[in-house]
């Protein structure tokens, strides 16, 4: 596979840096389901199954939580060697999730905590295994842009799925239950897709010297001398632990700020629609040229440097509250955009970074990890935000903005153990030698 210029990305190659035509559309379908559900689930378990909002908040969470704990799973299933099954399986456990929605029955709470705990088991698993399948069939800065495109197009797909799904909802209840059962439809559509790539890594073979296009999507691949020893494993604590803080800011547009502007700022609802619209804007449109921009610079210097930015916004907020009613919203909305740009930057690198740490025969276990820490962050994000909130701006951004800078100084002085020395993140592209073990594309 030719090496990515950080200056021009190719979209071919894109397409098929990211897995090929076939799971490029799976992850459109995927995305695009998400939104149609994700964002009224809750309006579904209050509004059609009659469940109280605390009761459905409270199953929500537990599916999230729940969820979580299948990581470990996912992350040897993918060291065998399992790539584009994983991810299929991550999409049709929730088209059991949806299957379940429907058939819940109103005014019973247990067969809707099954639904969304199935729902959280598949959100949690995708991450894992469609980065452990990007870094399996793309290598170097060409593997840091396809994960960067993935996720400008699953927001791109989330977004248009959230505004079809607000347009549907002054069809009641029978709507929502429309919008539930064509969500399983898209789930099962995109499963069929992803599973149809035929992708599997075999770790604990020898190393990739070069990729090339086989009779399908799915890459094929030719074994490399074997390496001397196989590479020490990573522990990447204080990486792991910073970012728990760092997913921090993915909940910031849809909780903190809103709760912000409402009840301290007394600002019209308006305000909080149209920030988490440019930021969904900014993350489609920024992703790909932000993290090429950044791919000149090792992805740890990058990903502390997420941390500063998100620490500059979070104090920018703190001022912006203080200037009241009149001015604070058009500030806050403003200082948001610093804070989509640290996102951006942060999810960039951060999971590019892992790929690199991990040796290909645990990378499965370490993309595990490191979603299990994304995950728990969001699941607390919200619990903390809302507690430290009625404190003062002080509390919220004083605190959001300490942590945050202790976690990027954290990040920038931890030693990297296990690293390949191919790919170092230093230059444009990694190493044709740089992938996580060989491949194989079964018909």
């Amino acid at each position: 596979m030719a090496t990515t210029s950080t200056a021009k990305i190719r979209p071919r190659a894109l397409v098929r840096a990211s897995g090929g035509p076939r799971y490029a559309v799976a992850l459109a379908v995927d995305a695009l389901g998400t939104g149609l559900l994700r964002p009224f689930l809750l309006l579904y378990g209050v509004t059609v199954l009659r469940l109280s909002a605390p009761l459905t908040g409270i199953a929500m969470t537990a599916g999230i939580v729940v969820g979580l704990g299948c990581l470990p799973v996912v992350g040897r299933w993918l060291d065998g060697g399992a790539r584009s099954t994983v991810v299929a399986a991550s999409m049709l456990v929730r088209v059991l999730g949806v299957a379940l929605l429907l058939a819940t029955p109103t005014g019973h709470a247990w067969p809707f905590a099954s639904a969304a705990l199935f729902l959280g088991i598949g959100n949690q698993a995708w991450p894992a295994a469609h980065a452990a399948l990007v870094a399996t069939v793309a290598h170097g800065r060409e593997r840091d842009t396809a994960l960067a495109a993935g996720r400008a197009l699953r927001n791109a797909g989330l977004g248009a799925g959230a505004l079809i799904a607000t347009a549907c909802l002054t069809g009641g209840t029978t709507a929502l239950r429309a919008l539930a059962a064509v969500t399983g439809l898209a789930y099962l559509a995109a499963a069929a897709l992803a599973w149809s790539v035929h992708l599997r890594a075999h770790p604990a073979a020898h190393p990739v010297a070069s990729v090339g296009r086989g009779r399908s999507d799915a890459p094929t691949a030719v074994p490399a001398p074997p390496s001397p020893a196989p590479a020490p494993v990573p522990r990447m604590r204080a990486l792991l632990a910073a970012n728990v803080v760092y997913a921090f800011c993915l909940n910031v547009p849809e909780i903190a700020l809103p709760l912000v502007l409402v009840t301290r700022l007394h600002a019209s609802p308006v305000w909080s629609a149209a920030i988490f619209v440019a930021n969904t804007v900014l993350v489609v449109t920024l992703q790909v040229p932000v993290t090429v921009l950044m791919s000149r610079f090792p992805r740890r210097i990058v990903l502390a440097l997420a941390g500063v930015l998100l620490t500059v916004s979070y104090l920018g907020f703190l001022l912006a509250t203080s200037l009241g009613h009149g001015w604070g919203a058009p500030a806050v909305a403003a200082v948001s955009v610093i804070c989509t740009l640290g996102e951006i930057v942060y999810t960039g690198s951060a999971t590019a970074l892992v790929t690199v740490l991990a040796p290909a025969h645990t990378l499965g276990r370490m993309l595990a990890r490191f979603q299990l820490s994304t995950g728990f962050g969001l699941a607390v994000s919200p619990a903390v935000i809302t507690a430290l909130a009625p404190h003062g701006p002080a509390a919220l951004w004083g605190g959001l903005a300490g942590a945050t800078l202790v976690s990027a100084a954290a990040v920038a002085s931890e030693k990297d153990q296990g690293t390949r020395p191919k790919d170092s993140g230093t230059g444009p592209s990694g190493s044709a030698a740089d992938t996580s073990g060989a491949l194989s594309a079964s018909s």
